[in-house]
């Protein structure tokens, strides 16, 4: 049983396309995490202030939801391939943006945040063109393997990404940014060669019914709302990777490197979860998996907020970055095969600000409650909340406890 699931799983890659997403996926997620090392670095190195780093992280945020239901309308109307590849290149002129700011010496925090938002607006529009655009590269009996292994070349990413970033920090910035700005215009062509598969377009113009229209379809299914719901609320205050500068420079006492490893842990637990996961999908009890994994998240991010030993440091994002996937798998999956195609754009850009919302906002929060409590007590507190919103959403969302499979 075993061994033939997980022959159904990679047997994906004779698809070329799916191959090219794959590549696009991990180049893209790579680019993104060696930015948000060199970034979040050069941030407090300017400034020495937690507060900075979480309005980072707001400045990446804000463009998602600002522009996510404009977005996801843009992803149901238009080729989602053309739309990715330019998003693509939007992050890619971003991080040359970086470069130069990091040659020139320039040492204003607030034309760093300007090219965030740059970047995050990009985001905004490649996100939900990607999660629409996969349902249409494979097979629905194989679609859950597919976002799983999205999944794992993403986390793959997670893990090379930061390490790479905190490595070449060494040398500069400027080649952190000039390496990111390569793989994201690699990526650009990865999706660009692409078979044309234009979206399902509408007939009506842009109106606000047909761009809230993805709300209303996600309020309408309660375990749609639960799973979406529980991973903005539960991640967004376990959400300690603002912090991770402050940990490594001045709890643990690493320098760019430590901070490369340390935000490369939760990536590792991911990938080893999501190729488990790609080889023996979940069958049965698919709401308890997804309560257990948030629960198991909670303890391992206060394991972390307490910890003063690199190596547990270490251990406790992994377990987060594992028990994180099974979160994430479960809400993409349940996301993308109980929605229309006509609509997957739409619904994927609220997902998209779900989603946003619990990193970006979350390393905002991360930041503010720091300032005002310190990193210790602002990580442990984080953790504590998301096994609360669990204990929480088990009784608003019992039908997203007792879901059984996950695509019925």
């Amino acid at each position: 049983m075993g061994r033939a699931a997980g022959a159904s799983a990679w047997i994906l890659f004779r698809e070329p396309d799916f191959g090219r997403f794959f590549t696009a996926r991990f180049l893209s997620g790579s680019a993104l995490q060696m930015q948000n090392v060199a970034v979040g670095w050069l941030v407090y190195d300017l400034t020495g202030s937690a507060l900075a780093l979480g309005l980072a992280g707001l400045a990446a945020f804000l463009p998602a939801i600002g522009l996510a239901l404009v977005a996801g309308h843009v992803a149901d109307r238009f080729d989602r391939r053309k739309v990715l590849t330019a998003a693509y290149a939007g992050n890619a002129a971003a991080a040359c943006g970086l470069v130069l700011c990091a040659l020139a010496g320039e040492r204003s925090i607030w034309l760093i945040y300007a090219l965030i938002v740059v970047a995050g607006s990009s985001r905004a529009f490649g996100n939900p063109a990607s999660q629409a655009l996969l349902p249409n590269l494979v097979a629905r009996p194989l679609l859950g393997r597919a976002i799983t292994l999205a999944a794992t070349s993403w986390q793959s990413a997670t893990v090379l990404g930061p390490a790479a970033g905190g490595l070449l920090y060494v040398f500069g910035p400027q080649v952190v940014f000039g390496t990111a700005a390569a793989f994201f215009t690699a990526a650009s062509l990865c999706v660009a060669t692409l078979r044309h598969r234009p979206a399902p377009s509408e007939s009506r113009a842009m109106s606000w019914t047909s761009i809230l229209a993805g709300i209303g379809f996600i309020r309408s299914r309660p375990v749609l709302l639960g799973a979406v719901s529980l991973d903005l609320f539960a991640v967004l205050l376990g959400g300690a990777t603002a912090l991770l500068p402050i940990y490594a420079q001045t709890i643990l006492h690493t320098g760019p490197v430590g901070l490369g490893l340390l935000r490369s842990m939760p990536g590792a637990g991911a990938v080893m979860m999501s190729v488990f996961l790609a080889t023996r999908p979940l069958e049965r009890r698919t709401g308890r998996v997804l309560f257990a994994a948030i629960v198991a998240f909670g303890l391992a991010t206060i394991g972390f907020g307490l910890s003063e030993n690199i190596a547990l440091s270490m251990a406790a994002l992994f377990v987060a970055g594992a028990a994180d996937t099974v979160n994430v798998v479960v809400r993409q999956t349940l996301v993308q095969a109980e929605t229309p195609d006509e609509m997957r754009g739409r619904v994927a850009a609220v997902n998209t600000v779900f989603i946003g919302a619990s990193n970006e906002l979350g390393e905002f929060e991360s930041g503010v409650l720091a300032a005002w409590l310190g990193a210790v007590p602002a990580v442990v507190i984080g953790g504590a909340g998301t096994i609360v919103v669990a204990a929480l959403w088990i009784r608003l969302f019992p039908e997203l406890w007792r879901r059984d499979r996950l695509i019925e």
